[in-house]
């Protein structure tokens, strides 16, 4: 049984945490979460209730979770939450189901930075991707954590 899934993902130069939980048989529902420095930022909930009997419901509920959870990934990088994140109006997502929720608290103004550079980590055997043999290399000045947020964008299949 997968009890969740958590990914740390750097957006824009800030640190985004993304949740996503099963609520368990008792409570059949998912949750997913998006925090930014502790704050929650939005949220999904999707209940299962109405496939509670289905075969292989185990499976079934994992990959309704991977969903989720890449859908909120791919939300936070097409810019649907950097209102909330930066105080910049924010772009319409295909996610247009998500639950949102204000932020719990809001940080103070100048510790925002919205033109902050992308930070480009040294060359090393952890943040040079090797390509592979259906796509070519990503630009050297992408992070390894824009690498990983891509590929769970993209999908297992892309």
């Amino acid at each position: 049984m997968v009890v969740g899934f958590n990914h740390n993902v750097m957006y824009k130069g800030e640190v985004f945490h993304i949740q996503t939980e099963d609520s368990g048989i008792a409570n059949p529902h998912i949750i997913t979460l998006l925090y930014r420095g502790g704050t929650i930022l939005a949220s999904k909930k999707t209940s299962y209730a109405d496939i509670i009997r289905v075969e292989k419901l185990e499976q079934v509920v994992e990959e309704l979770m991977k969903e989720q959870h890449k859908q909120m990934l791919r939300d936070l990088k097409s810019g649907h939450f950097d209102g909330r994140a930066f105080g910049v109006p924010s772009v319409a997502s295909s996610g247009a189901d998500t639950k949102e929720q204000r932020p719990v608290a809001a940080p103070p103004a100048k510790d925002i930075q919205q033109d902050k550079p992308a930070t480009v980590p040294p060359p090393g055997p952890l943040t040079s991707p090797r390509p592979s043999t259906r796509e070519n290399a990503r630009s050297s000045a992408q992070s390894l954590d824009e690498v990983i947020l891509d590929y769970l964008v993209r999908g297992e299949d892309a």
